[in-house]
C-alpha cells in the first residue's frame, strides 16, 4: 500500500491535483470579524480578495493540535504509513502542532509510521514539494526513505513573489506603515523570496516592465537558465492578466514549455493581498530522481 501523503491547505493545491494523487489536505483557519472559516472548504480565494478590495481585513490561524491528533490516531489504528511535508515553521505554528500531536500519538502507538518535515516552503512552492512527495510514494518509497530526499528538495524550492499593495505587507508586519504608505503612493512594488522559511523583501521596483524583468532575473539566479522542461507555476491572486504576461516573458526568455497557472489560496492571500503574482520552480541544485 503506497505511503499516504498529507498536506495542509497552505500548499494551494488544486482539487484536480489532490484527487489525482489521493492527497489528504488539512485546512488552516481564516478569520474575519466574528467569523471563522476553514481554508479551501468554507471560503474561496476569490471571496477573500473581493472583500479585501472592499476594505475587509482577514487574519489566519494554524491547524490545531487536536486536528492532527484525530488524523494521526486514525492512521495509526489503520496501520497506514504517512508522509507530511508541512508549511514553513517560520510562517505558521502548523508544523509544530503536527510534531506535538505525533509525539502524543506515539505514546499509544509507538510503531506508528508517520514522518513530518519542515519544508520551509509556502503556497505553490509547498505545493510542488507535496506533488514530488506523491511521486515518490507512487514509486513505492517508504515515508522514512523520503525524508532526506524531500528535505533537500524542499529547501531548494524557488519562490519569487510580488504584491500589488505594500499595505498588505504592513498588516503582516513585513514593512513599516510609513514605507507602505510611501511605496503605495509612488507605485513601488516589492519583490520577495523565501529565505530559511521566511518571506523576505529583496527588491523594490517601480513600473511593471522593470518589475517583471527583475522577477525573471531572480528566477535565473536561483534556478538557472535551463528551464525548458521544468514545471513552473505562475500563481496569481485574482490577477490572471498579470500571470499571462509573466508566462509570455518566461517562454520568451527561457523557452519554457511546462507552465501552469495557479490561484493563490485564501490563507496566504489574506496576508499578501489581491493582485499578488508569484513564480515557483525547483532550484538548480534540487536533487533529482534517477
Amino acid at each position: 500500500m503506497p505511503v499516504k501523503i498529507l498536506a495542509d491547505s497552505a500548499a494551494d493545491l488544486t482539487k484536480e491535483i489532490i484527487k489525482q494523487h489521493n492527497i489528504t489536505v488539512v485546512p488552516l483557519v481564516i478569520l474575519s470579524d466574528s467569523h471563522e472559516y476553514l481554508d479551501g472548504i468554507d471560503i474561496s480565494p476569490k471571496k477573500v480578495f473581493d472583500e479585501m478590495r472592499a476594505g475587509k481585513i482577514f487574519t489566519t490561524a494554524q491547524v490545531p493540535v487536536s486536528k492532527f491528533l484525530e488524523i494521526f490516531t486514525e492512521m495509526a489504528k489503520n496501520n497506514e504509513e504517512c508522509f507530511y511535508p508541512a508549511f514553513s515553521s517560520q510562517l505558521s505554528g502548523t508544523y509544530n502542532a503536527a510534531v506535538t500531536a505525533l509525539q502524543e500519538v506515539k505514546q499509544t502507538y509507538p510503531d506508528v509510521k508517520i514522518e513530518i518535515i519542515d519544508t520551509l516552503c509556502a503556497s505553490v512552492g509547498l505545493g510542488h514539494v507535496v506533488e514530488k512527495a506523491a511521486e515518490l510514494a507512487e514509486r513505492g518509497m517508504s515515508a522514512k526513505e523520503m525524508v532526506p530526499f524531500m528535505t533537500a528538495y524542499a529547501h531548494e524550492m524557488v519562490h519569487v513573489f510580488s504584491v500589488e499593495k505594500l499595505e498588505s505587507l504592513y498588516r503582516g508586519g513585513r514593512v513599516s506603515k510609513a514605507a507602505a504608505f510611501i511605496g503605495d503612493t509612488l507605485g513601488i512594488r516589492p519583490i520577495l523570496t523565501v529565505i530559511d522559511g521566511k518571506l523576505i523583501p529583496v527588491q523594490k521596483i517601480r513600473g511593471e516592465k522593470k518589475l517583471f524583468q527583475a522577477m525573471l532575473d531572480l528566477i535565473e539566479e536561483k534556478a538557472g537558465n535551463d528551464l525548458t522542461h521544468k514545471l513552473i507555476s505562475v500563481m496569481h491572486a485574482d490577477n490572471l492578466e498579470g500571470a499571462k504576461k509573466l508566462k509570455a516573458l518566461l517562454e520568451a526568455r527561457f523557452g519554457c514549455k511546462n507552465i501552469r497557472f495557479m490561484w493563490l489560496g485564501a490563507m496566504i492571500g489574506a496576508h499578501a493581498g489581491p493582485g499578488t503574482l508569484s513564480i515557483f520552480v525547483e532550484g538548480k541544485n534540487a536533487p533529482q530522481l534517477p
